[in-house]
């Protein structure tokens, strides 16, 4: 070592040191940039960087040796051998470049080989510069700082290179090429103390030597070189830094555009964090780096799960409280050259609100905002255990408003939705938090009502009561009045299960129903047997057309002056093949309840108009025509091509529409009859007095005739009131021009009274009984004294 030292202070020119030092900082420095960017560049232009960054630290290293030779004051003239002096500028080079190369092959323990081969790069070139340096006398090695030398270059270059490639950093950068510089003055410097000038006059130096003037200049030239490569890493470094932050900015602008907050870190730690993570974090962007992602997601850790694999977490904001997240973890192995994770999270408060929406609407009804059909099955079924297991009773209670489809037809849809969810709010505030009502369907509603040990039926017989006492108190301050009926099933007392008691708690609806509304029933036996009979005859009235099972039979109507027939009224009749006659009033509810009315109707209104198309007497046919009928919007065409098919003149069909059919949409029910009248078809009211508004209606709609009901006609010779209002319905007629035609007409003195008030036309069981149309043969075949034409 104190050689080593001697050299350096008593044969070197320290000012030329210095300028050789200089030189090897700026290789250095030139060579681990050049090195860096060569790993970050492409297959094909990593090879061209590392022979830039070779030729860049072999020229310094070639540089600083023969500048430190320069500044070696021996005492004796000195010269280079040509061929040894470039040979040891191209084991620089050559061995310097494999080095670089296998460094830049990635991992620790090949950029410690490359780092090694560079320093045995720098001892090629250093003593092979030595071989060339011709002195009169003989050069005298130590072997033992010869190997110094070589060792202080191996092991200074590993350590170069792993600091200056792997670290990533300016200051690894820094730090790489500082061990560079000691790598290569430390081996000079060891290399000079290892050898010893023995002075011989008999050894010359050959006229062919380079002389120190030449090898200053050659050695400015590599300086100049080296010199042009700084300025070009410099250049590419400044290139590199400006696209890297180019490239960060729009990363930045990117990850800030997206909705989700994405966060980088290594080691638990934020590195990086967009301001969509920031807002959820509740803080700024630039306050979450450095601190740790477990802050603000607890329990999260960056192996948690599959990579790519949702996971739901919460966040803790820098606030307060928690927010539901969904968290996707990915390696980023490329992430600044160390391992890092990005950490996707997403906010999932919108979501849950919206999962939590459509849970409630799939349990709940979206107008009343109580329990839906399928809750409560759900509930019912829950209940019904529950009641098996404990040996207890559950009460099922049915109710719907009485005559709500009127209320629909009279205020509007508005108002009948104003109606139910009064009706909720209203039955809702009595029910206990046991209790669950539900709507299933319209105006359909049913209360569940677990039960003690004792008995069910006058828990829910009391609960039916206080729901009608508290809707009767309701004042009617606008619109309608809200009235229901209740019906009242028990399990397992009426029920074994959940469908036959909820059928049965509709029986016992319907029986209230049908004892006058406003009122509750309990069920019993012979409530079920009501409703399979009703159920059967809606069946079997779907299929009378098809089975031929209708008829029709026709009744006359007269002229009472006359009495001469004017024309009949087709009237239905069902010959049931199990039950035999039933009654109209009885199946033709059915039929306008159930929809059967439209192929029942169209059937009648064929039939009759076929029939009537074979007299030869031109009398008048009238159909009676249901509100349903009326209102279907294919009624004029199926009206008008039934008189095409038929053949039967349009003055001759009479269509008898009751007050009823008007209501449930005037404006439609007006059209229609409009368009009828453009037809040729007559039109009559039918069943007049016993509707809503029978004045308004014959002002407004285009009526032909106006059919007394029997109600008024029965003992009216008798009756003061019936015959004050017959007299008045007559007067009416006659003042508006319409006939008028008295209904259910069976006595003399019932006729006489008529005759004597000047009433046209007359039909009832003293005319004649409703009976097949060959009955009245001598009508429809014969000579009939009044047509129809002849008629007002």
């Amino acid at each position: 070592m104190l050689t080593v030292i001697g050299c350096f202070v008593g044969e070197h020119n320290l000012w030329l040191v210095a300028l050789a030092a200089l030189v090897c900082t700026l290789a250095s420095t030139t060579a681990i940039a050049l090195l860096t960017h060569a790993g970050q560049a492409g297959r094909r232009g990593r090879y061209l960087w590392l022979a830039v960054a070779a030729v860049a630290g072999g020229s310094g290293i070639w540089a600083t040796h023969f500048l430190a030779m320069l500044a070696y004051a021996p005492g004796l003239p000195s010269g280079y051998g040509v061929g040894l002096t470039l040979l040891s500028y191209a084991d620089a080079v050559a061995i310097t470049g494999l080095g670089f190369a296998l460094a830049t092959m990635g991992g620790r323990v090949r950029a410690a080989i490359g780092g090694a081969v560079v320093g045995g790069g720098i001892a090629a070139m250093h003593y092979t510069g030595m071989a060339a340096y011709e002195v009169p006398g003989h050069l005298i090695w130590n072997p033992g700082v010869v190997a110094v030398s070589v060792a202080v270059g191996a092991v200074l270059g590993a350590l170069a290179l792993v600091a200056g490639l792997l670290a990533g950093t300016l200051r690894g950068r820094g730090l790489g090429a500082g061990l560079l510089i000691l790598a290569i003055c430390g081996h000079h410097f060891t290399g000079m103390g290892a050898v010893t000038i023995q002075p011989d006059p008999t050894v010359t130096i050959p006229a062919s030597a380079i002389r120190t003037e030449w090898l200053a200049a050659a050695v400015a030239l590599a300086s100049s070189l080296i010199l042009l490569l700084a300025g070009a890493a410099l250049l590419i470094d400044l290139r590199e830094r400006r696209r890297a932050e180019s490239e960060r900015e729009r990363l930045r602008s990117l990850a800030n555009a997206a909705v989700e907050g994405l966060v980088v870190c290594r080691g638990g730690q934020i590195v990086s964090a967009n301001e969509a993570f920031a807002r959820l974090a509740g803080t700024e962007a630039a306050s979450l780096m450095g601190a740790s992602l477990s802050t603000y997601l607890p329990g999260l850790t960056a192996t948690a799960g599959t990579a790519g694999e949702a996971l739901e977490s919460e966040l803790v904001p820098a606030g307060g409280g928690t927010i539901p997240v969904e968290v996707i973890l990915r390696p980023m192995a490329e992430y600044g050259r160390q391992p890092h994770h990005a950490v996707a999270v997403r906010d999932l408060r919108a979501r849950r609100r919206a999962e939590s929406q459509i849970h409630y609407l799939a349990h709940h009804d979206a107008l009343t905002g109580l329990a839906n059909r399928t809750s409560f099955h759900a509930r019912l079924e829950r209940e019904m255990r529950a009641a098996d297991g404990q040996g207890t009773r559950l009460a099922v209670l049915c109710l719907d408003l009485d005559r709500f489809k009127e209320v629909n037809d009279l205020f509007g849809h508005a108002a009948g939705d104003a109606m139910l969810r009064d009706l909720a709010l209203r039955v809702g505030g009595l029910l206990e938090p046991t209790q669950l009502m539900a709507r299933l369907g319209g105006d359909e509603f049913a209360i569940l009502t677990p039960q003690g040990h004792g008995s069910a039926e006058g828990s829910a017989e009391r609960l039916a009561e206080r729901i009608l006492a508290m809707l009767a108190a309701v004042p009617a301050v606008s619109g309608p009045v809200i009235a229901s009926s209740i019906g009242i099933a028990v399990y397992p007392d009426d029920a074994q299960d959940q469908r036959a008691l909820l059928s049965h708690a509709d029986a016992a609806l319907y029986r209230a129903k049908a004892e006058g509304r406003g009122t509750y029933r309990r069920y019993d036996a012979s409530m079920g047997a009501q409703i399979r009979d009703r159920r059967m005859l809606e069946h079997d009235l779907r299929h009378a057309v098809s089975r031929g099972e209708l008829d029709l039979v026709y009744q006359p109507q007269t002229r009472i002056d006359t009495g001469a027939v004017t024309g009949f009224e087709a009237l239905l009749r069902w010959r049931h093949p199990e039950r035999g006659p039933v009654s109209p009033d009885q199946f033709i509810p059915i039929a306008e309840e159930t929809g059967a009315i439209l192929e029942i109707g169209a059937w009648v209104l064929r039939e009759a108009c076929r029939t009537a198309s074979l007299w030869p007497q031109p009398l008048a046919i009238a159909v009676n025509v249901s509100a349903v009928q009326l209102h279907n919007p294919h009624f004029v065409q199926f009206v008008h091509g039934t008189l095409f098919e038929s053949g039967l003149k349009a003055e001759r069909l009479e269509i008898e529409i009751t007050e009823t059919a008007l209501i449930r949409d005037p404006a439609r029910a007006l059209l229609t009859l409009r368009q009828l009248k453009a037809l040729g078809v007559r039109i009559a009211m039918d069943d007049f007095g016993t509707g809503y508004s029978s004045l308004s209606n014959l002002r407004s709609f285009p009526f032909d005739r106006i059919k007394i009901d029997r109600s008024f006609i029965k003992a009216v010779h008798s009756n003061p009131q019936g015959a004050a209002i017959v007299r008045s319905v007559l007067g009416l007629g006659r003042g508006l021009g319409l006939a008028v035609v008295a209904e259910g007409v069976e006595t003399d003195e019932e006729l006489s009274f008529l005759a004597a008030e000047h009433c046209t036309l007359a039909q009832g069981y003293l005319m004649g009984r409703p009976a097949p149309i060959a009955i009245f043969a001598e009508y429809t075949h014969g000579n009939a004294q009044d047509p129809v034409a002849s008629v007002a």
